[in-house]
């Protein structure tokens, strides 16, 4: 009788698909992580969606936790306890996506959308209490990551976009953009990309950011 994983579809993380000459990586060999951060409607999904016909299948890609709870049908509950919930189940989740890559060794790099560091600026409480959920602290979490990109959310409120799970207004998105940028400041290789007139531009500045942190095999197919 099957078992039942065997029943279900079998999802896996998404991967570039670009053709590459790059050696797959050695077992011990580590996994580049890098986040793409910043505010509500920023672009990040975007971003993620254009480097996977960008980069090759050794750049794999960490879906957003929050996402993956709330369309599972996490509650989403705007009280203390609630959302201090949602935080905890989307350490949990971000963490084990990024050891899923890493633990599995087939990709030089991931990228990550959001990282654990992301959790203190939506933490209801202090963010020494954030990190004392985890037993872990956020200098111990920023070294986990070898590059940051932060896009910045549109400045115009007319071009933010609110969706099923992107449930703050402009303001809030911006204010929410504030509290990130504050959680990842000690990073020492963070870059910042800001809102443009023109999507595509930002779209193109921030995928060339990527590709200046890896090989070149990864991106070219030489």
């Amino acid at each position: 009788m099957p078992t039942l994983y065997q029943r279900l579809p079998a999802p896996h993380l998404p991967h570039g698909t670009c053709s590459c000459t790059c050696a797959d990586p050695a077992p011990d060999a580590t996994t580049k992580l890098i986040v793409l951060t910043g505010g509500p409607g920023a672009g990040k999904t975007a971003v993620l969606q254009a480097a996977r016909v960008t980069f090759c299948c050794h750049v794999a890609a960490v879906p957003e936790a929050a996402s993956i709870l709330f369309t599972g049908g996490f509650p989403r509950h705007e009280t203390l306890p609630g959302r201090a919930a949602a935080q905890r189940a989307i350490f949990h989740v971000q963490r084990e996506g990024e050891r899923l890559v890493e633990d599995e060794h087939g990709s030089h790099a991931a990228l990550c959308d959001r990282g654990t560091v992301d959790g203190a600026a939506y933490w209801p409480g202090s963010e020494d209490e954030y990190w004392e959920q985890f037993a872990t602290d956020r200098a111990a979490e920023l070294a986990r990551y070898a590059l940051v990109v932060h896009l910045q959310p549109p400045t115009d409120g007319a071009s933010y976009v609110q969706t099923a799970t992107r449930i703050e207004d402009a303001a809030l998105a911006h204010a929410i953009d504030e509290r990130i940028m504050d959680a990842w400041r000690d990073h020492p290789n963070r870059i910042v990309v800001p809102a443009r007139a023109s999507f595509e531009e930002k779209l193109s500045t921030t995928l060339d950011v990527i590709k200046r942190s890896l090989p070149a095999t990864t991106y070219t197919g030489v």
